[in-house]
């Protein structure tokens, strides 16, 4: 939630309308609705006197969301590790107290060609793929998979993935059981 929108909810909760808030701050009621929209941004001295009026703490509006919370943004993808040329990204706020365990994988070009050795593990996997091209392997066939395809199998059988082209290649991962 970005600031005008937590300006928003403590209006909202007060039962205060745009017009009485402009009234309290001498800030225009265009402007407020603006602001509360994320249209635009809003001076300190102005956000302390909403913090005033609204009776909290001017660093409220600055708090991070709260981990229970169940989002997570696209630009605030927490990267779990990186192994060889792969990043994993976490697209999930606490993966450690669920049954699956999705995560965003991007897999740099590189110089060396030779595939992967394929290996099993327990449960299912499913990929879909976001960008670029991923070269599948499930035992002993090969699969080439574009934007928009996906796989789903058990993951107790010999595979792997990998990227053989010049392009980043961007899919979806979801173990089951969480491997997290």
């Amino acid at each position: 939630m970005n600031i005008g929108e937590k300006v928003k909810a403590l209006r909202n909760e007060r039962g205060m309308t745009l017009k009485q808030l402009s009234e309290a701050t001498g800030l225009s009621t265009g402007f407020l609705s603006q602001f509360e929209r994320g249209i635009t941004t809003i001076a300190v001295e102005h956000l302390a006197t909403i913090a005033d009026l609204f009776k909290v703490k001017i660093n409220y509006f600055f708090e991070e969301e709260r981990e229970s919370e169940p989002i997570v943004r696209g630009y605030n993808q927490p990267v779990i590790h990186q192994l060889n040329n792969m990043i994993y990204k976490q697209l999930s706020r606490s993966p450690q107290d669920k049954k699956i365990a999705p995560k965003m994988i991007e897999i740099m070009p590189h110089e060396k060609r030779e595939l992967p050795t394929t290996y099993p593990h327990q449960g299912e996997e499913f990929v879909y793929i976001i960008e670029g091209i991923l070269t599948l392997v499930i035992e002993e066939k090969t699969y080439q998979l574009y934007h928009g395809d996906s796989a789903h199998y058990f993951s107790t059988i010999n595979h792997n993935w990998d990227n053989e082209t010049n392009s980043i290649v961007k899919f979806i991962v979801v173990h089951y059981p969480n491997d997290y």
